[in-house]
Order: C-alpha cells, then structure tokens, then sequence
C-alpha cells in the first residue's frame, strides 16, 4: 500500500517542469527594469547625519558582448522633500547643463561562463562614470546573480565612494552648504541594486531615454503653490548660473539653458509678479557699473518675455555694486556678487 501511494508522487515529481538555463547566460542580451531597481547615493552633513537619496528615472542595457550602459536623468534625484530635490538639481547637478550621468561597463564573457552553474559570482568590473562633464575610471567589486533564466541582479557589493571633486562638484557643493546653512563631507557613496530582463530573441536591448525629474521625482505638475515658488526662486537665485560675456548684457549658452529652466518655473507660478535685479561686483566706476546691471537684468527680462512670459510679470532693476553678497576682496567673492537675484514682488 505504501509504495502504491509513493509512487504518483514520485512520477508527478519526476515530471515536473525543471529551469534549463542558457548555455551562455549573455544570450539576446538584458533590458535593465527600473521598476525592481534602485540606484541609491548616501551624503553625510554637519559630519555625522547621513542622508540617503535616489534616482527614480533610469534605463540601462548588457548586450551579449557583455557591454553595459545605464543612463541617469539627474533631474529625477529624489530625497523626499521637494526644495531639496530643487537644490540638488539646480545647485548641486545643475542639471539644465548636465542633464544625465551615464555609466559604462564591461562584463567578461569568460568569467561569466559557468554562471548557470553556480548561479552567483563576485566581480571587481572596469566601470566608467561620466558625470557633470568629467570622465572617471573605477573598478566596483559587484555580485551578479543569476534569478533564474530570464533574470539576473548586478548589485554592489562594496558601497562605490565618489569624491566630488574629481566630478567638478565642489562648487556646488559650496552652493549648498550656503543655501542650507551646514557642512556637507566632500563625497558620495552610491549603492547599485539592478535587475535585468533576458531580451527576446531577434530583440536587441536598447536604452530608452529616462523620464525626467519632473514626473518621476516629487515634483507637483501643474502650477506650483506659493511656498513651492517662493522657495524656488530663493535657490534660483543662489545659483549664480546666469552669466554675461566680460563687460557686456551678452547671455552665454549656459545662460540660456538655465533660463529655459527658469521659464518652466515662471509659467507654473502665474500670480507671481518677479523682480529681476542685476548686481555686479565693485571693480570698474560705480556709474558704468549701475548702468550694466541695468542692461544684464533687461537681457533676462527680454528673453523670457519673447518665449512667452508677460511683461507685466517682470520688472528689472539694476542695482550696480551697491548690494554685495560678500566683501569684493577676492577673485572668488567679487564673483559671487557678479549675479542675477529673482524676488518676488507681490
């Protein structure tokens, strides 16, 4: 009786369906799934409070050759509180110059071959982070683990530790520290946790373009609240990224990037009406000085009011040397007091 009973369980276990792995576990290639993914970055303030952010929108590939490439929309950093999403972007990344960081690696087919078999393995991978226009080189110890046939996870084994200034990053750290007030440790440290979909066969993976910061962060659609304006434009005007050829009410390329930024800000904040003051440093006459502000901030004012903004929302004003951030003893400051301010009015 007993091996009777035995014996149907024995055939339905026998019978069951079992995983048959790829022979070559690069195979068609892997789409990344931002869904079941995180990239996560810890930042440290006044030395012992740690803060941990992320990135909501990211897209990434592995071909079969083994070449991996993730692109991050910075805009899209996320830390849970809508102003300091808004200073990471626009003081920290400045992301309407630099609007993703793009991460390239190269997995070795060979040392993945028996990944089938033992279905997980540590790997130091040669990695390339290209951010805030600087190109660095690391090597990340990484575990990737094969879920099961049509998945694997690459994540980080060791936290990955960024120095800022290797990223030409230390000036906007200096932004931040002004705009919150506190001391921020000159580095980040990044954890990866990224999970791969197999590509359909006759299907290359390809990366699609990462939903920008604006939906996928916190940020509210639609108008903004007048806290959500006021608080943008204080750290608008902290960003000192409105910049004049010398001497001149001549805007830069970058210049006009930000403004564009600016732009989207104005149009979402329609019961604003905006001063635009134009402030210079002390070196040169006063009176020619006053007369260059004036000119610098009618430049700003022109341009958003040709893509749109009304003129009756927008009122310049030049202020010369008379209102200085900081004394203009030094290269560094007099720079600082070189600026265009955003203060609303009404």
């Amino acid at each position: 009786m007993f091996r009777l009973l035995i014996l149907p369980i024995f055939l339905v276990l026998f019978t069951l369906p079992r995983t048959v792995f790829a022979a070559d576990p690069l195979e068609h290639g892997w789409q990344l799934d931002p869904e079941i993914s995180t990239i996560t970055f810890l930042s440290v303030k006044k030395g012992t409070i740690a803060e941990t952010s992320e990135f909501a929108a990211f897209s990434g590939q592995i071909t079969e050759k083994g070449i991996a490439q993730i692109k991050i929309a910075l805009d899209s950093v996320d830390t849970k509180i809508d102003l300091r999403n808004v200073r990471m972007r626009f003081l920290f990344f400045e992301t309407f110059a630099h609007p993703e960081a793009t991460v390239t690696a190269v997995l070795d087919p060979a040392q993945l071959a028996d990944l089938p078999t033992v279905r997980r393995k540590l790997m130091q991978v040669p990695v390339t982070l290209s951010l805030h226009g600087a190109d660095v080189d690391l090597s990340p110890r990484v575990a990737v683990t094969l879920l099961d046939n049509d998945r694997v996870n690459i994540s980080s084994v060791d936290p990955v530790i960024l120095q800022l200034k290797d990223f030409n990053l230390m000036a906007g750290r200096e932004k931040l520290e002004e705009a919150a007030n506190v001391t921020i440790t000159p580095l980040g440290i990044v954890n990866l946790n990224l999970t791969f979909q197999r590509t359909s066969p006759g299907t290359a993976p390809a990366i699609a373009a990462p939903v920008s910061g604006a939906s996928a962060a916190l940020e509210t659609a639609g108008d903004f609240s007048r806290e959500a304006c006021l608080g943008r434009f204080d750290i608008l005007s902290r960003s000192r990224s409105v910049n004049f050829a010398p001497s001149t009410a001549r805007l830069d390329r970058t210049s006009i990037i930000f403004l564009d930024s600016l732009y989207d800000i104005v149009s979402r904040c329609p019961s604003i009406i905006l001063e635009v003051g134009g402030h210079t440093d002390s070196q040169g006459q006063a009176a020619w000085n006053m007369r260059l502000s004036q000119q610098r901030a009618d430049a700003v004012v022109s341009y958003l009011t040709r893509k749109g903004i009304g003129a009756d929302r927008l009122k310049p004003v030049g202020y010369g040397e008379t209102t200085p951030l900081v004394s203009n003893d030094t290269a560094q400051n007099r720079a600082k007091n070189r600026r265009i301010d955003f203060k609303v009015l009404n």
